[in-house]
């Protein structure tokens, strides 16, 4: 039978192998919600929560205490049935990263009942994708260190946090450029730049002869008049991650014309929205990409299984679980280097 029986929430601590500085932002460790969703027949299938409260305003205290709440809206609904499931989690807007890892959770129990793992069952497009790696915020020689160390590990995608010290941003950028000729660099700001800083930055890299494959959420979540202004005076196409939340923010973003590429993050819209992003920027043609937070190998697991299932993105920034001190692997999907595959 794939009718589900019952939803549990467990709380799991990780510590990241370094601090994790982004803009206005230092984590030394993270907590995530395992969801674990139980059948019938005994089958169980697993996804994780990633909250983020600078994101989409979560706390894990009230996402723990939304359990009794998921099982009173899905158990006894059958996962045979799990686009009825996605409709009835999407009322979970408030909590987003909740309604990942409970819609993956469904996808992995009906997985594990059929037998045919969850990117078949989403489309099957892929079966290897490659992962940038990330360089956080740090002085210059941090930085630099941190990029060759990237490079020994055979990464050919860098992403680089700025956002926090416009000239110490381009610096540093030279900087790592210089050890790492030959990469591809995805440049995130996350929120920290005004639309002017951000086309002065570009604008210097580009001068230095510095391609920049995207260049992602250069001014704050809700100035898409901004990133409109950002876009079409910048040289490297220009990604929405924090202001491309739900598909309702990435239809306004394609509407107004604000961006090349959407960065999808499950934690920020689900399973459910996310499969209608794809198709929206499909259909827009516009580009993708797919992120993370602070996933461990099980939450990164879901987003690895997505893309391949749809084949959809350009660039894969699942580095999350390389970055934890994690007990245990428990993604399903093998690691080569840079590369996930199944």
């Amino acid at each position: 039978m794939g009718k589900i029986k019952s939803v549990k929430f467990k709380l799991n601590h990780f510590e990241y192998l370094k601090p994790f500085h982004i803009t206005n932002s230092v984590s030394y460790d993270t907590q995530n919600i395992e969801v674990i969703v139980e059948l019938e027949s005994g089958v169980v299938g697993r996804g994780e929560a990633s909250p983020s409260f600078r994101v989409n305003g979560e706390k894990i205290q009230a996402l723990l205490g939304l359990e009794p709440v998921v099982n009173e809206m899905i158990v006894g609904m059958d996962v045979r049935n799990y686009r009825q499931i996605f409709d009835v989690t999407d009322k979970l807007f408030g909590a987003p990263s909740i309604k990942a890892a409970v819609q993956y959770a469904v996808l992995d129990a009906f997985s594990e009942e059929i037998g045919v793992p969850v990117y078949q069952i989403l489309g099957g497009a892929k079966t290897k994708i490659e992962t940038d790696y990330t360089i956080s915020i740090g002085t210059i020689e941090e930085r630099v260190e941190d990029a060759k160390r990237i490079v020994e590990r055979g990464h050919n995608v860098i992403k680089i946090k700025v956002g926090e010290n416009l000239e110490e941003d381009i610096q540093a950028v030279m900087a790592i450029y210089e050890v790492s000729k030959g990469c591809k660099y995805i440049v995130d700001a996350n929120t920290g730049y005004t639309p002017k800083q951000a086309v002065k930055f570009v604008t210097e890299l580009y001068r230095a002869g510095i391609d920049i494959h995207v260049f992602e959420q250069p001014v704050a979540m809700h100035d898409i008049e901004g990133l409109k202004y950002v876009r079409w005076n910048s040289p490297f196409p220009v990604a929405a991650d924090e202001s491309a939340r739900t598909k309702y923010d990435v239809m306004r973003l394609i509407k107004e014309e604000a961006v090349d590429y959407i960065n999808i993050k499950l934690m920020k819209s689900g399973i459910s929205d996310a499969l209608a992003i794809v198709e929206m920027v499909k259909a827009a043609n516009l580009r993708l990409m797919i992120g993370c937070m602070a996933e461990s190998s099980l939450g990164v697991n879901q987003s690895v299984h997505f893309a391949l299932g749809t084949g959809a993105f350009d660039f894969h920034d699942l580095d999350s679980p390389l970055m934890l001190k994690e007990p245990e692997f428990r993604g399903k999907y093998k690691v080569e280097g840079p590369y996930y595959f199944v």
